[in-house]
């Protein structure tokens, strides 16, 4: 396992069962896998490979159907729905295609709103936020509405949203799908300087061309990782 520090997302013969009572499902089969602090991973798979489910349960949106999942040493599996809310809210971030920003909100309250769901203070939620939004450049775009924003920039905002709470991983699934090549490029650049700051990114993709821009590229088909490797850069 490539990568720096101990192990922050650590599976362990994980597997995730679907039964609709006339047929079962097994969407992840005995997935073991670690990603290290500072890591940058894509997890690639064509449609119905695995790949969603794993991030869903990666970010405690669902649970395995047995196995081990262990987030910074502390076991995911057993923990209930109150606990796993808290670790969705303060512990990941999440970026989505489809951005997922509030349309009635403002650039600047998209961002500032985990923090308000944290009880920040004004004066940390203001600072913070606009730190975030010029880090992303859109300074000069805080008071615009995603309506009047482009992909692009929804997209950061998304990312700022993310970065809001300082959560351990920062997971992404397909965000550059919505994008046009330029601003999913501009994207993934800014996915870099956040690596080389420091940051834990697992982004899902189907682009060979954006995992290539990672350092670690895991494959997963039919339920199961086919290989694990860094990614041939250039």
């Amino acid at each position: 396992m490539n990568g720096n520090g101990r192990g922050l997302i650590e599976l362990d013969d994980l597997r995730k069962v679907y039964d609709t009572g006339k047929t079962t499902v097994e969407a992840l089969r005995s997935i073991t896998l670690t990603v290290r602090e500072n890591e940058f991973v894509s997890i690639m798979g064509p449609s119905g490979s695995g790949k969603s489910t794993l991030m869903n349960i990666i970010g405690c949106l669902d649970t395995a159907s047995s196995g081990s999942y262990r987030l910074k040493g502390e076991e995911v599996s057993d923990l209930d729905r109150d606990r796993l809310a808290e670790i969705r809210n303060q512990r990941i971030g999440f970026i989505f295609q489809n951005f997922n920003l509030l349309p009635s909100l403002t650039a600047f309250e998209n961002v500032e709103l985990p923090l308000l769901f944290k009880g920040a203070p004004t004066r940390e939620r203001r600072e913070r936020t606009e730190h975030l939004l010029g880090q992303v450049g859109l300074a000069d775009r805080m008071k615009h509405r995603p309506t009047e924003l482009s992909g692009g920039q929804m997209q950061r905002v998304a990312i700022a949203r993310a970065l809001a709470c300082d959560p351990d991983i920062i997971l992404a699934d397909e965000p550059t799908g919505n994008l046009d090549t330029t601003s999913g490029k501009d994207i993934i650049g800014l996915f870099e300087e956040l690596h080389h700051a420091g940051r834990t990114l697992v982004v899902i993709t189907h682009d060979q061309a954006i995992a290539r821009r990672t350092k670690r590229i895991v494959h997963i088909q039919d339920g199961l990782i086919t290989s694990d490797g860094p990614a041939l850069q250039g």
